[in-house]
């Protein structure tokens, strides 16, 4: 009984240790993509911040009129989840999933009609189950997104805006804020919110060449998409954040059970033993005996 006891515990050691070097190595890779992706973070925030200056300064000379910045009554809103292709993250994906659905469940109750566009297959995965109507997928983006993504998507509800199909566009994301920190929001995409007031003293003098009209048409759906590309990034580099947590606390989690198993073979083995010298001290006695 002892033996079969023992084989047992020592496969589930092996099985243990077999696992703690996946979630390791996963840690590592995750680990390493941490920098890459808080590096392309940091490097779009200027052009973002270029473009709002360059609106601020036109919004100036123009008034900042222009159907993309005007705010309809809310009948029928556009929906984006942006969540992760691959699981093993932690709450990552069930956080910003969970606030997206709350979202979808308070525009029902409040009459409005809604199209819901999914990033990443565990939010497909997630609101189909739940018979949710999907009117656009894009998978294999977060892990590491381009430029080409973000206009895609950017393009897609642009176009329902544009033809009035939804009066507003939410973003439900995640917001990268350090390798420790990552906080679900909800951001509006559409109508794009007029940058602030500039201070006059410090507006900058352009010379138009077409209309500042014209130009705007060309900046906002540009702002747009560099906006859905900074939030992709930020998604990406907070996937990867949480998932290292994730396989960093189960490599720790399978080291510890490796130490309990580990003591439970011990024991079991030293029973075996005692066992042994039990039947044969009792052998020997039986001999004498004899």
């Amino acid at each position: 009984m002892a033996s079969a006891e023992l084989r047992l515990i020592r496969r589930r050691i092996r099985s243990v240790q077999s696992t703690m070097k996946i979630t390791r190595a996963m840690e590592l890779i995750a680990a390493s993509r941490i920098a890459k992706a808080s590096v392309r973070v940091e490097s779009a925030k200027p052009y973002i911040a270029k473009l709002q200056d360059v609106i601020r300064n036109i919004g100036a000379v123009s008034g900042l009129a222009h159907p993309l910045l005007e705010v309809r009554e809310r009948q029928s809103v556009a929906v984006v989840v942006v969540s992760s292709d691959r699981g093993l993250a932690g709450g990552y994906n069930s956080n910003v999933i969970r606030m997206a659905e709350r979202a979808l469940l308070d525009h029902r109750h409040q009459g409005r009609t809604f199209k819901l566009y999914v990033v990443g297959k565990k939010a497909q995965s997630y609101f189909r189950y739940r018979q949710y109507h999907l009117d656009g997928t894009f998978l294999a983006v977060t892990d590491t997104p381009t430029y080409g993504n973000a206009r895609a998507i950017a393009n897609t509800i642009l176009n329902d805006y544009a033809e009035g199909q939804v009066d507003a566009v939410e973003v439900f994301t995640t917001r990268y804020m350090s390798a420790l920190t990552q906080t679900p929001q909800r951001l509006q995409a559409l109508p794009i919110e007029p940058p602030e007031d500039l201070d006059p003293a410090k507006v900058v003098s352009y010379s138009f060449e077409p209309s500042p009209e014209r130009i705007l048409d060309r900046l906002l759906p540009q702002y747009l998409e560099a906006t859905v590309f900074g939030l992709l990034l930020e998604a990406s580099a907070s996937e990867h954040a949480a998932r290292r947590r994730a396989m960093k606390a189960a490599t720790e989690n399978a080291e510890e059970l490796t130490r309990v198993l580990t003591r439970e073979a011990n024991q079991a083995r030293q029973a075996e033993i005692t066992t042994e010298i039990s039947e044969i001290v009792g052998g020997a006695e039986a001999l004498s005996a004899g």
